[in-house]
This record gives C-alpha cells, structure tokens and sequence, in this order.
C-alpha cells in the first residue's frame, strides 16, 4: 500500500525478477501496482536517463555486486547503471541497497570506492535488535526505515534508537 505522495519510477531488472520470483511470494504485477511509472532496464534513452529529468535520487534494492561493479567504473550499460551514474553527475542521492555475503575483496574495494562519493550511501539491510523486533516485517520496516529516512520519508512503525527504555 502507498504512504507517500511522491513520483516513484521503477526500473527491475531481469535478475531482480527472478530474485521475486525465487525468494518471495509476490508477482511482478504486485510490484508495479506500487509505483507510478515502470521503465524497462533496456531503455537507456528514458526521460529518467538524463540529468535533466528532475529526480530526489535513486535506490538501487537490492543492489548485487555486478550492478555495484558496474557503478563503480560508470559502465552504464542499461538503464540502472545509467540512472545511479547521471544522478551521481549531479550530486543528488543515491542509495545502494548492497545484497552479498561474505564479501570479497573486489566487493570491498568497490564499496570503500563508492563511499568516498558525496551523496552516495551504502545500506545494507543489516538486521538489528535494539526495536525488539517480534516479526520478520518488524526487521525489514527497520531497514526500509533507514533508507526512506535519507530522502525525508518517515514511516510510522520505524522505531529509533532509544537508549533510555
């Protein structure tokens, strides 16, 4: 169900698909239902492309090493890539959603790399304990959390840390 009021654009690759299929019980249909505009991965040209479409950033969720490989060296070869690389060109937020373990040292060099890049942070959906969670949702509310914070969008159950209880 949608929260907010903002334009969200949804570019899904093809390896994302098969991680719905494979991991989740939701259909491709599920996931378009939530956003307002679906660009193909191939589509390089779409408006989304250029630094000239207005945008408050980009999450790449979740974002796998190749995509981050990829990032790292500006090989802009589909629309991801090309979307991450433009909104870096223009300082604005991008968020990695990083999805690996264990790391390797390529992984790590790449990440250590794109950290050093204003705006760009790296959030990977690192399970916590502190919010007491009972539920799987519970964790993962926490991490959609951290990365909605980023852009100014605060969710209801997202419980922060609070030494004092």
């Amino acid at each position: 169900m949608r929260k907010t009021d903002c334009e969200i654009h949804l570019i899904i690759s093809k390896s994302a698909k098969l991680t719905l299929q494979l991991e989740t019980n939701y259909q491709i249909e599920d996931i378009y239902s939530l956003v307002d505009v679906v660009h193909e991965n191939e589509a390089i040209g779409d408006n989304i492309a250029s630094g000239t479409y207005l945008v408050s950033g980009v999450i790449v969720i979740p974002c796998s090493m190749k995509t981050l490989g990829g990032i790292r060296n500006g090989y802009s070869d589909n629309l991801i890539n090309r979307v991450v690389d433009v909104n870096i060109k223009e300082q604005r937020k991008v968020i990695l959603v990083t999805r690996e373990a264990p790391l390797s040292s390529i992984h790590l060099d790449n990440l250590a790399y794109l950290a050093r890049i204003p705006n760009l942070f790296i959030i990977p959906p690192v399970l916590t304990y502190y919010q007491h969670p009972k539920t799987i949702k519970d964790m993962e509310i926490h991490i959609v959390g951290k990365i909605l914070e980023k852009f100014d969008i605060d969710i209801s159950d997202y419980k922060r840390w609070d030494y004092k209880k």
